[in-house]
């Protein structure tokens, strides 16, 4: 078995490197067609082992390999055969990145920033290092350290994850009991913040003694998800003195709280 798969490697390999001779020898466009169509058609199978690696990410496998594809054709178009290099080791790079490409720009339902996009990867990979070897899920400061950001740049990257592809209510999804079912049937459970109502009436009197400045940015923080970064941009401050005024106000709250 290893050596017919060997055969076929070796046979794979002398078909690519005369196609990549026809076509570097060729002017005639027709010609030149016809050897990148083979070429695409003898490593399709690369593709299709690439894009099995993104399967269940919300993409169709179809489409998925059709997006390698075009990597596959970019890295045909580049590839030199005087280099030494196999084909598959130059390509494979050209169609992951074509493919992650695709899930970078595509997939987000609403338009974020390039910056925040690659920090959002940047920070799933280091959550999963991280986790590996710290036994436990990391701390925002803990990532902030390991990637070389903030603590406000990781949780605004975190935060830009909620941009991301949504998920068709259509979609299938467990029910409580271990049936099969939809994504709309799980909905309308009970809603836990109901179990908050009396906490946020027993601090609303607190809220409303505080200074203007400062309810407001408990507000903009709380109530409506800004993120530091954006409150300070808000209310004409630097993002540390929006940070520090949190965390006194925050503190001054929990302290009549527990006097009351």
């Amino acid at each position: 078995m290893v050596g017919d798969r060997s055969r076929v490697a070796d046979g794979t390999r002398e078909r690519s490197l005369a196609l990549f001779g026809q076509l570097s020898a060729t002017v005639d466009e027709d010609e030149r067609r016809r050897c990148r169509d083979e070429l695409v058609s003898v490593h399709l199978p690369l593709v299709e082992h690439c894009a099995r690696r993104f399967r269940h990410r919300g993409e169709p496998y179809d489409d998925l390999v059709q997006v390698g594809t075009i990597g596959l054709l970019k890295a045909i178009d580049r590839f030199d055969t005087g280099r030494g290099v196999e084909f598959s080791t130059f390509a494979t790079p050209t169609i992951l990145g074509e493919i992650k490409r695709h899930f970078r720009d595509k997939g987000w339902v609403i338009r974020v920033p390039r910056r925040l996009q690659e920090l959002r990867i940047t920070i799933a990979g280091s959550t999963d290092e991280l986790a590996q070897q710290l036994g436990r899920s990391p701390t925002a400061r803990e990532l902030a350290d390991h990637i070389g950001a903030s603590v406000e740049e990781v949780l605004e990257g975190i935060e830009s994850a909620n941009a991301y592809t949504t998920l068709s209510l259509d979609a299938a999804a467990e029910r409580a009991d271990g049936s099969a079912g939809s994504v709309l049937e799980t909905l309308g459970a009970s809603d836990p913040s109901l179990d908050h109502v009396e906490v946020r009436a027993s601090i609303r009197p607190l809220l409303e003694r505080l200074p203007h400045r400062e309810r407001r940015i408990l507000l903009l923080r709380f109530f409506r998800g800004m993120t530091q970064s954006q409150i300070a941009a808000e209310v004409g401050l630097s993002q540390m003195h929006v940070s520090r005024l949190l965390s006194r106000t925050l503190q001054d709250l929990r302290s009549s709280v527990q006097e009351g």
